[in-house]
């Protein structure tokens, strides 16, 4: 198995935590969130699929990739969030354009240095490091919403 083939395999099992709580979703789970606290499930979900296409664009270099990170620009949740529809093919968009920027990557690729203004310098290993434990942060996040917002 080559470096990329496991990043990939990583990334795609951590994504699970992500899109396994998407399968029993309904439109009227996108506006729960926690008592005191500020995102809704909705806004989760759109902020994961906005973060995984910067790092498509930004860290990978697929200036193709079309992102309009509005959770990002907003900085918190402007209540928006709320069709189903929409979000679930946004993130599916954004799976679909991350993968195969990973699939492209070589083994040297991988200790490349890449500089966002997000997190600073990193290697694209580490990069998709952040991506992952990025993804699973917020898919915890969702959870709790999903389960007792």
């Amino acid at each position: 198995m080559t470096t990329t083939q496991a990043y990939l395999q990583t990334w795609t099992e951590a994504r699970t935590r992500f899109t396994n709580l998407l399968k029993d979703l309904k439109e009227e789970d996108l506006t729960k969130k926690l008592v005191n606290t500020k995102n809704s499930a909705g806004f989760l979900i759109r902020h994961i699929a906005d973060v995984e296409l910067l790092f498509t664009k930004n860290v990978f270099g697929a200036s193709e990739t079309k992102v309009q990170a509005k959770t990002i620009i907003a900085q918190h949740d402007t209540g928006e969030w709320t069709n189903m529809a929409e979000l679930l093919l946004y993130q599916q968009y954004a799976f679909d354009n991350l993968k195969p920027i990973i699939e492209k990557q070589t083994d040297d690729d991988w200790q490349q240095s890449i500089t966002t203004k997000e997190f600073g310098t990193k290697t694209k290993a580490e990069a998709i490091g952040r991506i992952i434990s990025h993804t699973a942060y917020h898919a915890g996040q969702l959870s709790l919403n999903l389960k007792y917002g």
